[in-house]
C-alpha cells in the first residue's frame, strides 16, 4: 500500500513538473531576489534572420533559448493592433501608408522586408497573433504598450497571460501607481530612466522617486549617452533597491557612448570585454541585437541555466 502511494505521488510531482510552462520558470527567476540568472531579450525578434517583428523571428528567438523578444505596436484605421516598429509601413514592407490610417486587410496585402530591404513572403503579425505564439514559451516586451493599455489587457486576460508581458515609459512613478489602480491586475511594469548629460537632472528626480516608491515593479531600464562620472554608483542603487538592471546594448548612444563602446557589433570575436562589462555594472537583463551571441557567452559564464 506504501509503495502505491508513494507511485501515485510520484506521478503527481512528475504531472505537475510537465505542466509548468517555461514562462512560469523565467518568472520564478525574476522575482527571486537572490537570482544570478540573467535575462537574454531579443531587439525586435531575431531580425538577423527574419523580417524584424515577425512571427518567425519570435519563433527563431525562443528556440535560440531567448527569455523576452521585445515587441513594438500600432493601432490599425479599423482599431487592431498590429506588431510594428514604425508609425508608416513604408520601411518594413513593399507598402506604404500611416498604419493609423490603414486597414489590417489592406496591410495584409503587403509583404515584410528583410535585411538589404529584400522583399519576403512573410506578412505583419496582429499582436493577438504574435501572443499565441508567445504564450507559454517566452516572456514579452511590449515597447509602446502603455499607450493601448486596456485592448493589451483584454488579450491577455483571455490568455491568461498578465503576468507574461512587460510595459515600461518614462512617467513618474506617481502617475503609474494612479495609473495602474485602476485594475486588479496589472501586467509587469519597469521604469525607463535616461542617464545622460543633457536629461539627468529631469531623470535624477525621476530615479529618486522610484526607489522610494511601493509601486510594484521588476527592473530599471538605464539608459546613458556617454561615460559619467556617478553611472556605477548610479547602477549600484538599482542593485541595492533590490530590482534587476536593464542594460541595452543595441547602440552605443544607449548604453554609455562610443568611449566605453558597449554595443553588439562591438562584442563580436570580444565578448569578454564588451559583455562582461555590462554584467559588472550589476546588469541581469540585457537586450540584445545579437542574442545568439549573447547566450552562447552567458552559457560560458554559468549565468543563463534555469533551476
Amino acid at each position: 500500500m506504501k509503495k502505491l502511494i508513494f507511485s501515485l505521488l510520484a506521478l503527481v510531482v512528475a504531472f505537475s513538473a510537465m505542466a509548468e510552462k517555461h514562462t512560469d520558470k523565467l518568472l520564478r527567476e525574476l522575482r527571486d531576489p537572490k537570482s544570478n540568472y540573467v535575462f537574454v531579450i531579443a531587439h525586435r525578434g531575431d531580425w538577423r534572420n527574419f523580417p524584424e517583428n515577425s512571427l518567425e523571428a519570435i519563433k527563431s528567438a525562443i528556440q535560440m533559448g531567448v527569455d523576452i523578444v521585445e515587441l513594438d505596436v500600432h493601432r490599425t484605421a479599423d482599431g487592431e493592433l498590429v506588431v510594428c516598429h514604425d508609425k508608416t509601413i513604408d520601411r518594413t514592407t513593399n507598402g506604404k501608408g500611416k498604419i493609423s490610417e490603414l486597414t489590417l486587410d489592406y496591410i495584409r496585402t503587403r509583404n515584410l522586408r528583410a535585411g538589404h530591404k529584400v522583399v519576403t513572403r512573410f506578412k505583419m503579425p496582429t499582436l493577438e497573433e504574435a501572443l499565441d505564439v508567445c504564450n507559454g514559451r517566452i516572456l514579452i516586451n511590449i515597447d509602446k504598450g502603455i499607450n493601448y493599455y486596456d485592448q493589451i489587457m483584454d488579450m491577455l486576460v483571455k490568455r491568461n497571460m498578465v503576468d507574461q508581458v512587460i510595459i515600461k515609459s518614462s512617467k513618474s512613478a506617481e502617475a503609474m501607481k494612479e495609473f495602474f489602480s485602476r485594475n486588479d491586475k496589472n501586467m509587469l511594469y519597469m521604469p525607463i530612466i535616461n542617464y545622460n548629460t543633457k536629461s539627468w537632472g529631469k531623470h535624477e528626480q525621476l530615479f529618486n522617486d522610484y526607489l522610494k516608491t511601493d509601486l510594484p515593479f521588476v527592473a530599471f531600464e538605464m539608459c546613458w549617452n556617454s561615460t559619467l562620472p556617478n553611472e556605477k554608483k548610479v547602477f549600484n542603487k538599482v542593485l541595492k533597491s533590490g530590482k534587476r538592471l536593464w542594460i541595452n546594448t543595441l547602440w552605443n548612444s544607449l548604453c554609455g557612448g562610443k568611449k566605453l563602446d558597449l554595443e553588439d557589433d562591438a562584442a563580436v570575436g570580444n565578448e569578454e570585454k564588451t559583455y562582461g562589462k555590462v554584467l559588472a555594472y550589476g546588469a541581469s537583463m540585457i537586450q540584445t541585437d545579437r542574442p545568439a551571441m549573447l547566450i552562447k557567452y552567458l552559457d560560458s559564464k554559468g549565468r543563463h541555466t534555469l533551476k
